[in-house]
């Protein structure tokens, strides 16, 4: 069962990050047939990319982000309710499978990033800006405040953790569409001042390939504002598990 976990969480992140880091290259970078599509335009990316992912993860709950690991972990839920097609039990709320889970999304979204890079790599070649090079890979604020955009990130990570549990009480025949919905909603209402990293995976994991990789003039990879995306989206996620479920136990789901 942990295998199936972990190459569940592994594909379906490495596809949220090829897709969802695609699209910012379609916009970002020169000579793409999609330059300069705006930032709706990315928004509808990144929710059509969690659409995909979430598809190609659900034999493991299709988590995709350590936020909702460790919201689901801070709520005392389970990390995923069973799929007897597959022959799949709960998988407990434990530690242990919380960093199972966690693994997995980091080496998905680093092998997503890099997969991004070789469907993009003349156009990152021909790129001069390493800002937008960098941009394709993980995320940077609008207006450099530590402190702000540690808010921001909390706050909207909160709204989609929150919510997403919350889907998984309420009737609805939308599946993974509600969650690629939310993930727009998200991006066009708070996505502005830090661009909604969201996840730790998705900005970590692509950042280290940003890292690695040999892309000619990419500059920094802004290791000054990393922690940001990492623990903006963990704290919370946390918070909202476990504003979730006491939300839950009020209401009688």
């Amino acid at each position: 069962m942990q295998t199936q976990i972990f190459l569940s969480e592994l594909m379906g992140t490495a596809m949220l990050i090829i897709l969802g880091c695609g699209v910012v290259a379609n916009v970002a970078l020169v000579k793409t047939k999609g330059n300069n599509g705006g930032f709706l335009m990315v928004n509808f990316g990144w929710g059509l990319a969690v659409f995909a992912g979430v598809y190609v993860a659900f034999a493991s709950g299709a988590h995709l982000n350590p936020a909702v690991t460790l919201g689901l972990l801070a709520g005392g839920q389970d990390m995923f309710g069973g799929n007897e097609e597959l022959g799949l039990g709960v998988v407990p709320g434990t530690i242990g499978n919380a960093f199972l889970y966690i693994v997995a999304q980091l080496v998905g979204a680093f092998i997503g990033a890099v997969i991004c890079w070789l469907a993009y790599k003349k156009h990152f070649d021909e790129e001069q800006d390493p800002g937008a090079k960098l941009g394709v890979f993980s995320t940077g604020p609008a207006i450099r405040s530590y402190s702000w955009n540690l808010v921001t990130e909390i706050i909207a990570t909160f709204v989609l953790v929150f919510v997403v549990i919350l889907f998984g009480r309420t009737p609805s025949g939308l599946g993974p569409l509600a969650v690629a919905l939310l993930v727009v909603g998200i991006g066009a209402s708070l996505g502005g001042p830090t661009g909604y990293a969201i996840n730790p995976a998705r900005d970590l994991g692509p950042r280290i390939a940003h890292a690695v990789l040999p892309i000619p003039g990419k500059g920094s990879s802004d290791w000054s504002y990393s922690w940001v995306p990492v623990v903006g989206p963990i704290v919370g996620g946390v918070i909202a598990g476990l504003v979730a479920t006491a939300t839950q136990g009020a209401l009688g789901l």
